[in-house]
């Protein structure tokens, strides 16, 4: 973790067109401290957030259920959903409550989307599947199971092709159960870090909330991007900008992040509760629901 005035900042970012909106028009260039944009997938962010090689960075929720006393949450950045999410998807032969015992390959890319499964499937519709850790390859991890999780821009491509499963999204029955909005990743920053760089911190959170709101007044660059880069239609990449991924971080968020985070404890997927702690360059709020 970097303290030192001279030190580069390194500052994360998910390798998925998810956070596009966020990171679009954030240049680190233009930062008053020296920065570097680390791009990986969630888990390797995670990781590195948590073992303190990383001083800002998104993170899958449960990274940071899970490491959440050395972290702060940034105000006003998600990747939300208030419904179908389009990008987190299970994908199987039979409807979901009736593999719900069954066997089911995960991806191995996050794990906030596979607690939400294995929460969704232990508290929702009452079974225990048996799980494995998988490469995201549909065809391989469907060869020896009844479903396959798959997250992201692997599971957006999968969702086009004219395979026969049925695909069922996360967001969509998290909503229609809880009846809350799903958080998937949010923006931490080390609190060693915040303590130290309050002011460098203020200018990093205002340059991502600023990015998000030209992204969102115009999706139209994300959309040609998202077209030559992934694939599909520009109908289907601006629904998903401006529709299925939502970037606040509101009270409806934080309480359905806070139920998320109650299952878990609940299911000894965390050993702790967590609490919601946000940083504010005027002070600290802890968010209690």
């Amino acid at each position: 973790m970097n303290n030192k005035e001279n030190e580069e900042v390194l500052i994360g970012k998910i390798k998925y067109s998810n956070v596009w909106p966020v990171f679009h028009y954030f240049d680190e260039t233009r930062l008053s401290r020296a920065s570097q944009l680390i791009t990986e997938v969630p888990s390797k962010l995670n990781r590195r957030m948590l073992g303190g090689t990383l001083d800002i960075s998104p993170v899958s929720s449960f990274a940071y259920g899970y490491g959440s006393e050395r972290f702060l949450l940034l105000p006003d950045l998600s990747v939300s959903s208030d419904g179908p999410v389009a990008s987190i998807l299970l994908f199987s032969r039979k409807p979901p409550e009736e593999i719900a015992n069954g066997k089911i390959a995960l991806t191995n890319t996050s794990a906030t989307s596979v607690n939400l499964l294995k929460i969704i499937m232990e508290k929702a519709y009452g079974g225990k599947p048996e799980y494995w850790d998988s490469e995201p390859d549909l065809e391989l991890m469907m060869a020896e199971s009844d479903g396959a999780l798959l997250i992201g821009d692997h599971a957006i491509q999968a969702s086009w092709r004219d395979h026969g499963y049925i695909v069922t999204d996360l967001g969509e029955v998290w909503k229609s159960w809880t009846g809350y909005g799903m958080t998937f990743a949010v923006w931490a920053v080390q609190k060693a870090f915040a303590e130290a760089h309050g002011d460098f911190l203020a200018e990093v959170a205002e340059a991502f909330v600023e990015s998000k709101r030209m992204s969102l007044s115009d999706v139209s660059p994300l959309v040609a991007k998202a077209c030559a880069e992934i694939g599909g239609t520009a109908e289907y990449w601006r629904h998903y900008f401006t529709q299925n991924i939502r970037y606040d971080f509101n009270e409806s968020h934080r309480q359905g992040l806070s139920l998320y985070f109650d299952y878990a404890y609940e299911m000894g997927l965390l050993d702790h509760r967590v609490e919601l702690e946000i940083w504010s360059d005027k002070l600290l709020t802890r968010v209690k629901e």
